[in-house]
């Protein structure tokens, strides 16, 4: 990064991961402003820390200091469109600009990067991870794709610490920019086959991020993933999973709403492991965790604190609503394996309960390449409620619909199919006795509503 940078301007500062960038260099010192689609409470919240930020795509609303091209560095995700104002105008201008991405890479060269990868568990495995980390003697900086439960944050700064927990993101093949010290892939289940085109590129994309692993490094890979690792030889390669590899779990017992197990190493087992999120999906999450701090110097009681102790990632197996009669919880899953996963978990949490889903799909593409997938893992559940597309930044495909997903769900299940103007009174109904939001777009949004039908 040059010398004369004096300020950082986010275009889509509101982002998740790009507000943990924004608190960075604010911590740093640095002018910190930029431009956002809509309020939201984070833009809030970096605004009352000191960041810059405003809701209209409009050169006139960039402030002054942030209009010198020798002075500034601009960052931008993927999802703001090429056609953006102030984004052309910067390009116009010669002014330096990278992609969020680019901005942690530089992070992996400067720390130890300690990165989680993976179709699905990234955000939990990475926050379990930066939290194990940041209360054991090791302490580690941190960014996350998630609002660490624990923290309030997504973004952990430790000044005097070599290590940084990063969320490896493969859209738009974002994690080729980073040069981790040792990362977890969690899974390769395809997706974003909108920038990947097939199943085949998306998996060649896990294998050339193993490339980039730094010498004296390692790999944390689950067990049976169809990717082919391709590391350097001064690489160590491990396995993990709940029932075998090298780091794995034994003594498992799930019931009275708790999670225990044994964590075994290549060299040694650490018993009593209690899950903070006792969640069955967490085993393989906390197992991946522990192996990458366990490998940097973690000690079994730093370990056990650690997992005890996380209490989860917002939208993440997120309970918003616990009573002896009903339970609501949030989840993020947007892929068709994720919500198997989430929804086996629940089962296993809440045997013998009616179990319902509110489902927004994400993304027109993902539709169109997996609704028979999202069809058969929804159909794990007692009722299915369908909720519009969420578009995200796509435009609409013709013939493609929340109604390709219902049209393919197991015969005779419960099901619905209703605008998100319906949804508080179709909850209103209490037809189950636990229901779970699904989703990455806006339906998190009625989730207070959600909780105060389901409490009258």
């Amino acid at each position: 990064m040059n010398q004369t940078l004096k300020s950082i301007y986010f275009i889509g500062a509101g982002g998740i991961g790009m507000s943990a960038l924004v608190r960075y260099f604010l911590a740093k010192g640095y002018n910190v402003g930029g431009y956002d689609k809509t309020p939201s409470p984070l833009t809030s919240q970096l605004i009352a820390e000191g960041a810059q930020i405003h809701y209209t795509d409009s050169v006139a609303d960039i402030p002054q200091c942030f209009l010198d091209p020798q002075s500034t560095l601009v960052v931008y995700t993927p999802a703001i469109p090429a056609d953006h104002t102030e984004l052309t105008y910067f390009r116009n201008n010669n002014f330096d600009i990278q992609k969020r991405a680019w901005v942690l890479g530089l992070l992996t060269r400067t720390h130890k990067g300690l990165c989680v990868a993976g179709t699905h568990g990234k955000t939990t495995t990475s926050t379990m991870a930066a939290h194990i980390l940041h209360q054991s003697h090791i302490d580690c900086n941190a960014f996350l794709g998630g609002i660490s439960k624990n923290y309030g944050t997504n973004y952990i700064l430790a000044p005097k610490s070599d290590y940084v927990v990063i969320e490896a993101d493969e859209f738009d093949r974002s994690f080729h920019h980073l040069r981790p010290y040792m990362t977890v892939i969690t899974a390769t289940d395809p997706d974003h086959l909108d920038i990947y085109g097939t199943k085949e590129a998306y998996l060649e994309s896990f294998t050339h991020y193993t490339t980039l692993i730094q010498p004296g490094g390692a790999l944390i890979i689950h067990t049976g993933l169809e990717m082919k690792p391709n590391v350097g030889p001064d690489v160590k390669t491990y396995t993990y999973s709940r029932h075998e590899g090298d780091f794995h779990a034994e003594n498992i017992k799930i019931g009275g709403g708790e999670i225990t197990f044994d964590f075994v190493t290549p060299t040694t087992t650490i018993t009593g492991i209690q899950l903070g999120v006792p969640l069955a999906i967490n085993i393989d999450n906390g197992i991946a965790a522990m192996a990458m701090a366990w490998l940097n110097g973690a000690t079994a009681d730093e370990l056990r604190h650690g997992m005890q102790t996380f209490q989860g990632v917002d939208r993440r197996f997120d309970i918003k609503l616990k009573t002896d009669h009903m339970v609501f919880l949030s989840d993020y899953a947007h892929h068709p394996n994720e919500i198997e996963q989430s929804i086996k978990s629940i089962r296993e949490l809440y045997a013998g309960k009616r179990i319902a889903a509110i489902f927004q799909p994400h993304l027109y593409t993902r539709t169109r390449d997996f609704y028979h997938e999202f069809a058969q893992s929804l159909s794990l559940l007692d009722k299915v409620i369908l909720t519009d597309i969420y578009p995200a930044r796509e435009q609409p495909i013709p013939g493609v619909t929340s109604q390709l997903i219902y049209d393919n769900l197991r015969p005779g299940i419960d099901k619905e199919m209703i605008t998100k103007d319906q949804i508080i009174d179709t909850v209103s109904r209490k037809d189950f006795d636990v229901l779970i939001s699904l989703g990455a777009g806006d339906i998190e949004d009625y989730a207070p509503q959600i909780v105060k039908v389901l409490q009258t």
